[in-house]
């Protein structure tokens, strides 16, 4: 015979009873001064691991960087629309690089001068 223990538990509250009452403990924790704290070096090391994990499924990997891509190319496309008189819109360099690289822009001109 099987108890039902589908109404027992910390589980079994609903999410906002169970962030309470975690609120509640870390506060408590943290006034008694037995709260864990990260240091730095041990955060890094969380973050490195965390992301070895991550970057470990490859079906993940490359379904976040398609997104990024498509995203990346739909903001190209906006940018484009939006400012059709640029002299070089199919150009991948922002309009500040595009100077630098002419030869336009203040910087030539004053060391010129001097």
């Amino acid at each position: 015979m099987q108890s039902n223990t589908s109404s027992r538990g910390f589980a079994s509250m609903n999410p906002e009873k169970q962030r309470e009452i975690a609120r509640k403990g870390g506060r408590a924790a943290h006034e008694k001064g037995t709260a864990h704290e990260f240091t730095a070096d041990e955060a890094r090391a969380a973050g490195r691991k965390g992301g070895e994990r991550v970057s470990a499924n490859r079906e993940h990997m490359s379904r976040i960087g398609r997104l990024g891509g498509k995203s990346s190319a739909t903001r190209r496309s906006v940018e484009r629309k939006v400012s059709p008189d640029r002299s070089s819109a199919s150009s991948e360099q922002p309009p500040a690089m595009e100077a630098a690289t002419t030869g336009g822009g203040d910087e030539g001109e004053s060391m010129g001068e001097q």
